[in-house]
């Protein structure tokens, strides 16, 4: 049977058409044909929802400003007063600069913002204070962000979500995570670094990003290798190809740090200068830390970590019970570190700081199990930690830092009084310096430097005053012509100095709530006295 001319013709073309149309396949609903979701969809930012990432942000902004209290000096002394000092070059350097056992990139972050306020007219002394801090926040928020992203890539969004909880509501993570402290730099660059690390499970992976950041990290804190020990170990024990680990990966990142390290440290120190090695031989390898207060060897175990965790503690220990295995090596980080600090005599709470985000993940997980007792726990965790958080943020220890204030507009409201002076009598480094009057005013305050020469019944100035205050007083101004225009002391002292505050014509002017908790040399309030010409005090009689 013949075909007819025009069917080959037909037949031809609807070859040709469907050729040209898209083949629908049946969608395969196994996990071994679905396509990786890529990371960059729209309406993400850093890999999550831009919803989330800017409520974080928006958080931790937040979070900055609700804290307005002091904590350690270290947040002043090591960061904003040496930045300070770097751009406008007045201001005073404690004696660890002197000795070079601190370096300049991390307060060079804060001297770039200074500077670029300066060259704007914008260098306020309220944006020398805030900024800063806005950035730190907005740091912590992407560090926040990274552990998030994390969890939900070892296990799922539902553990992740509590993990990101915890660590949102965490009251030591609230109280320290807005400030200038090298200890607060150097947890935000542990958790973006461990979201780079080789853990089980991770899609993130990077060795040369991992190592980079914490190689900055130890650039500004040395002891921040110490949580990262076993994690390297474990890295290099589990790595096949170790030689091409270390000599492609490590070593070239090491290098290039550590000379960025030391070219920044050789523009400002004037000579090449290892801080890392002083730091570490100074605080490590001779224990001299402990002039600044010790410790016995539990009291990270006995107080300082149940104190940092708070009521998280009990979610960490269940959590601890129930994490998979892959888990093991962050128990092994948070106990490692603790011992390490548990052999250094001198022992604060900010030192174990960077471990905190470690400890959220098993509070996640725990959280993520339980089932009857969940919302009580969810409420019990946020209440507790909230209040805490908002008492130490608003409260506790804020006289410090409203001192300054009010001496910063004693400056402001009088430019014209350029004779005007201020002694700081209290412990030593107890407020922050010119980055929080900014004006070039004559302050002094009782030093404290460590004796590096050995003598056995040294006593730094601080000890001195304090052994006997009223006559230390009356050797120092002996003559009236060197008196401050202001001191500023604790309530404690009041009494024991009132006979020189009289008889040198000085009149108490502010006082300002410090602490609810008085102890020692620090009282729970600060007064200024101001002293008064003879010719004022008469006119205030009539």
């Amino acid at each position: 049977m013949e075909r007819e001319p025009g069917d080959g013709g037909l037949f031809f073309r609807g070859l040709q058409n469907r050729a040209h149309e898209k083949v629908k396949l049946r969608q395969r609903k196994s996990a071994l044909y679905l396509r990786p979701q890529r990371s960059g969809r729209r309406g993400d930012l850093l890999g999550e929802n831009i919803y989330l990432v800017l409520f974080t942000i928006a958080l931790r902004i937040c979070n900055c400003f609700l804290v307005q209290t002091s904590f350690v000096p270290d947040e002043y002394w090591q960061s904003l007063e040496v930045a300070h000092h770097m751009v406008f070059n007045y201001g005073y350097l404690t004696w660890e600069w002197t000795e070079r056992l601190r370096g300049y990139t991390y307060p060079l972050i804060f001297a770039s913002i200074y500077k670029i306020l300066h060259l704007l007219g914008k260098d306020s002394v309220q944006l020398l204070i805030w900024i800063p801090r806005l950035a730190q926040a907005l740091l912590s928020a992407i560090a926040d962000l990274r552990l998030y992203s994390l969890v939900k890539q070892l296990e799922n969004q539902q553990v992740a979500r509590w993990v990101f909880f915890c660590q949102l509501c965490s009251w030591f993570t609230w109280y320290c995570c807005t400030r200038t402290l090298t200890n607060t730099m150097e947890t935000v660059l542990t958790i973006i670094a461990l979201f780079y690390y080789p853990l089980e499970g991770s899609k993130s992976m990077d060795s040369v990003k991992y190592s980079s950041l914490v190689a900055l990290a130890f650039i500004i804190r040395p002891t921040a290798v110490i949580p990262w020990i076993p994690l390297l170990f474990r890295h290099f024990w589990q790595e096949q190809r170790k030689l091409d680990l270390i000599l492609h990966r490590f070593l070239p990142v090491g290098f290039v740090t550590l000379s960025w390290s030391l070219i920044i440290d050789r523009i400002f120190f004037g000579q090449w200068t290892l801080v890392q090695y002083n730091f570490l031989k100074f605080n490590v390898l001779q224990n001299l830390g402990t002039l600044y207060g010790s410790h016995p060897w539990h009291w990270y175990f006995s107080q300082g970590f149940p104190v940092v965790l708070g009521t998280h503690l009990p979610f960490f220990i269940h959590g601890c019970f129930l994490a998979p295995k892959r888990y093991q090596i962050l128990l092994v980080t948070v106990l490692w570190t603790l011992l390490v600090y548990s052999m250094l005599s001198h022992k604060e709470f900010r030192f174990l700081y960077p471990v905190l985000p470690f400890c959220m993940v098993f509070c996640g997980y725990s959280l993520n199990h339980l089932k009857t007792w969940k919302k009580p726990a969810l409420s019990f965790l946020f209440l507790s930690n909230m209040l805490l958080a908002l008492y130490t943020g608003l409260v506790h220890q804020r006289g410090t830092l409203d001192v300054m204030t009010h001496i910063q507009e004693l400056c402001y409201n009088n430019p014209n009084n350029s004779a005007a002076s201020v002694f700081v009598m209290m412990p030593c480094h107890s407020t922050p310096f010119y980055s929080h009057v900014h004006y070039p005013l004559p302050m002094r305050f009782l030093q404290c430097p460590p004796d590096l020469t050995g003598k056995s019944q040294y006593l730094d100035e601080a000890d001195t005053f304090y052994q006997n205050p009223l006559s230390w007083l009356y050797k120092e101004f002996h003559n009236n012509s060197t008196l401050p225009t202001y001191l500023l002391i604790f309530n404690v002292l009041e009494e024991e100095i009132s006979a020189f505050l009289l008889s040198r014509n000085y009149e108490r002017t502010a006082v300002f709530f410090h602490t609810h908790l008085p102890e020692g040399r620090i009282g729970s309030h600060i007064y200024i006295y101001e002293r008064k010409l003879k010719g004022k005090l008469q006119k205030m009689k009539f």
